[in-house]
């Protein structure tokens, strides 16, 4: 058995349901509009930090960094010292790193605040097909019923039937996490 490829091979193209291709194509467009929609300050910190962490940005630094340690340990005779001890170089690298760290954090707060987007999208979409799923189960029930088709699992069944309330679900986490840490104290 090879382990080098995937299990199963991949769909051909068209060949993903068309429900499914609208909502990569709704997606990517939304991301398209969303970044497009970013303000230029949030554009520029993304593009400054996705330079930043691209080999590119670590070669240029090394070019540069290596140049001025070479000039000013006087390696290149015919172009005079500027910075003999150093003490630039360092104050310029830590003003970048400032500003390298910020645009980054930039940036990341913006990936959090997609990455928040779509964690509510999951949740409405997962709360939208619980609510289906629930009532699939009751009609299938229904007709079982009518049909005077009996099983053993009417309990679960039941059990099924019934609507979930999002805020009861998470009433029981918050409940559960607050337990948790009551005896994490108490330990």
């Amino acid at each position: 058995m090879s382990t080098t490829g995937p299990t199963v091979p991949p769909p051909e193209p068209g060949s993903l349901n068309r429900a499914l291709e609208r909502n990569i194509s709704a997606l990517e467009r939304r991301r398209r509009l969303e970044a497009q929609r970013a303000p230029r300050n949030e554009r520029v910190a993304q593009a400054i930090s996705n330079f930043a962490g691209t080999m590119i940005f670590v070669y240029l630094h090394l070019l540069l960094v290596g140049l001025w340690i070479a000039i000013n340990l006087r390696w290149i005779p015919f172009i005079p010292p500027f910075d003999e001890s150093l003490v630039i170089l360092a104050m310029a690298a830590s003003v970048e790193a400032i500003f390298i760290s910020t645009f980054v954090l930039i940036a990341q707060n913006r990936m959090a605040a997609a990455a928040e987007k779509r964690a509510e999208l999951d949740l409405q979409i997962s709360l939208l097909a619980e609510h289906e799923i629930t009532r699939v189960v009751a009609m299938v029930d229904a007709i079982a019923d009518h049909l005077g088709i009996s099983h053993v699992a009417q309990d679960e069944v039941d059990e099924l039937k019934r609507d979930v309330a999002a805020e009861a679900v998470l009433d029981a986490i918050d409940a559960t996490e607050r337990e948790a840490g009551a005896s994490e104290k108490g330990a």
